[in-house]
């Protein structure tokens, strides 16, 4: 046991509290990974204000950055000082982890988002009581997380650490979903509507591999200045007469839209934006979307469901840390950096929109 620092949230949707709570030792298949950074992500905050009552006081966090501190007795994969990157967890045993695709894993469900692990255990406690964590089998809002050995990357020990914790879900979110999903030709168009951290990296990876045009839509000035700075032909608010304007700087309409805001009035316009046999990918976390069937059907659009960009973490974080390496993958233009103990601070700079992947740094 250890005592470890943690942004506790005693209930669903109120604020992030840091408090001194207690860390148990890794089990055999487990990691103890020391943080040195860890991304705000939407999801973070969207499922902090819908989390089961029941299942608080509980520690979110699921982009985590850190060096390894110990290994269970079964870990071969790192050893203590490797540095890392924490992702999402996966059993490695059912036909998606086996086929590739573990962010389609049977067991995703127990093992990401159950306020535990997979048996129903939880490594913290707070006050002699459970404090529910595995969050994103991490839950790296702490000092310290206790991690499946599947859900930790290692890394360049060289590369920051603001540009690693990212990786672990928004920048392999968005740019899988490009690279991964979509798979586009050079010189198709590609539509990213939301430009925060999610949506740039779909856009980033887009023009790596030589999309054009690249379109953001987004309703920050800022943040569609920085959409245009990263290589996006243009960057629009999302206004009246929107649908028209895609489909004329498309020529006719786009082969591809990557959709994070999770509104289901977007969802439909970017339908509404694809031309002839075009595909949707859906991203953002969101409610029930009702389009017209035959819309669909007359224009044979395909819509995906994607969730962590289709990754394999262990092969996908690799290729976007040597895309990084050659410029293709700026990640680190998308940071901004606060205090762990700023945590209050951070989330509100990422409400008001103007920061867009906020990174906590640990002392």
């Amino acid at each position: 046991m250890r005592r470890v620092r943690a942004a506790v949230t005693e209930a669903p949707g109120a604020p992030f509290t840091v408090r001194d709570v207690v860390l148990e030792e890794p089990r055999p298949c487990e990691v103890l990974v020391r943080m040195t950074a860890v991304g705000i992500c939407h999801t973070d905050l969207g499922m902090r204000d819908a989390w089961p009552r029941q299942l608080t006081p509980m520690v979110f966090g699921h982009e985590g950055a850190g060096t390894v501190e110990a290994v269970g007795s079964e870990v071969t994969g790192v050893v203590p000082e490797d540095t890392v990157c924490l992702t999402f967890a996966s059993c490695g045993a059912c036909a998606q982890c086996a086929a590739g695709h573990p962010a389609y894993c049977h067991d995703a469900r127990a093992r990401n988002l159950s306020g535990g692990r997979a048996d129903g255990s939880t490594p913290l406690s707070l006050d002699g009581r459970p404090l529910h964590a595995g969050f994103f089998g991490q839950s790296s809002f702490a000092t310290y997380a206790v991690v499946d050995e599947r859900g930790v990357v290692k890394v360049p020990s060289d590369l920051s650490a603001e540009v690693v914790a990212p990786l672990g879900c928004s920048g392999q979110t968005g740019a899988g979903t490009v690279l991964n999903r979509l798979r586009p030709e050079p010189g198709s168009s590609l539509v990213v509507v939301g430009a925060g951290g999610v949506g740039l990296s779909a856009l980033m990876a887009a023009v790596a591999v030589g999309c054009d045009p690249v379109i953001a839509v987004d309703p920050v000035g800022s943040r569609r200045a920085l959409a245009t700075d990263l290589g996006a032909k243009a960057a629009l608010p999302p206004g009246d007469g929107l649908v028209a304007t895609l489909r004329d700087l498309t020529g006719g309409g786009a082969h591809h839209v990557v959709e994070t805001t999770g509104r289901p009035e977007m969802a439909r316009r970017a339908v509404g934006a694809l031309r002839p046999r075009g595909e949707l990918a859906l991203l953002g976390m969101g409610d029930e979307v009702a389009f017209d069937v035959m819309g669909l059907l007359a224009k044979g659009v395909r819509i995906h469901g994607v969730i962590e960009g289709d990754s394999d973490p262990r092969r996908f974080v690799p290729e976007l840390i040597a895309l990084h390496r050659r410029g293709l993958f700026p990640l680190d233009r998308l940071v901004s950096t606060f205090a762990f103990e700023d945590i209050g601070a951070a989330v509100a700079a990422m409400a008001d929109g103007g920061v867009v992947k906020p990174v906590l740094i640990f002392a």
